[in-house]
């Protein structure tokens, strides 16, 4: 198998695309250790892993506090004695126009998907070193286009798509690979995770139906750019077309998504 022997870290793992890409990479013969703050959830993870016949393990992690970050690395390697992927997927979306949001939610925003990410990497990257491996980021679609309201969000994945640029540039040499991943529109549960980060699961997901990847699909296409160690990779039909659009025709991606989007 492909990643036989190897260990794989994703943190954001209880549902959604994290779940997706743990159970692809166990498929493939890795050791998957799953993360999130909902350990209920983990478990239910892992036990469907081990029932396929795989290997996974269920860790604590809040990517808003750095210490459970770094216990998490610690513990995992401790467990396993090394680490040869991280994907660093942890992440939810704030709502709401950028005149009407306050300093809270950009800051939950920001600390989220920006600093837990950043964190992630740092935690990682000394044992990724070591086994010459492969770091992803999960950024979006929404780091190349504009985002009525959900600036906050796509100003995020802006700052992810960065961080990855900036981290190849210092990982140059070092056998470390880092892939930034752009999804389009991915069945997760993003949208039922309101601006204070309070998980309901009967909100309706207000994305289109008929542009929506299933997750498994998704996880398939993210484990394979892993893999190959590709830099950037940007996923989905309409994702692609929206990405090229925007860096060739700036107004008219403007003018597509002020048309699309709910007023």
């Amino acid at each position: 198998m492909k990643h036989s022997n190897q260990v794989v870290w994703i943190t954001g793992a209880s549902s959604g695309l994290g779940k997706g890409i743990a159970l692809e990479f166990a498929s493939h013969g890795a050791t998957v250790a799953v993360s999130a703050r909902r350990k209920d959830l983990l478990n239910e993870v892992v036990k469907e892993i081990e029932a396929k016949g795989g290997k996974a393990k269920a860790y604590f992690c809040d990517v808003l506090d750095s210490k459970s970050i770094e216990d998490c690395v610690s513990q995992l390697i401790q467990d396993f004695g090394k680490l040869d992927i991280a994907v660093a997927n942890a992440g939810y979306g704030v709502l709401g126009k950028i005149e009407d949001l306050n300093e809270s939610d950009w800051n939950r925003q920001l600390a989220v998907n920006v600093t837990g990410l950043a964190l992630t990497c740092k935690y990682a990257l000394p044992h990724l070193r070591k086994t010459k491996g492969r770091l992803a980021l999960i950024g979006s679609v929404a780091a190349f286009v504009p985002n009525p309201g959900v600036g906050a969000y796509g100003a995020s994945k802006a700052a992810v798509q960065n961080i990855g640029e900036s981290l190849q540039v210092e990982l140059k040499g070092s056998g470390v690979s880092c892939t930034t991943i752009h999804p389009g529109f991915v069945e997760s549960n993003i949208t039922r995770i309101d601006n204070e980060g309070i998980f309901h699961p009967d909100r309706q997901d207000p994305r289109p139906a008929n542009l929506m990847w299933s997750t498994n699909k998704a996880a398939k296409v993210m484990v394979k750019a892993i893999e190959r160690r590709k830099k950037v990779f940007v996923f989905t039909g309409h994702g692609k077309i929206l990405v090229t659009i925007a860096k060739f025709s700036p107004s008219l991606t403007r003018n597509i998504i002020g048309k699309i989007s709910p007023k």
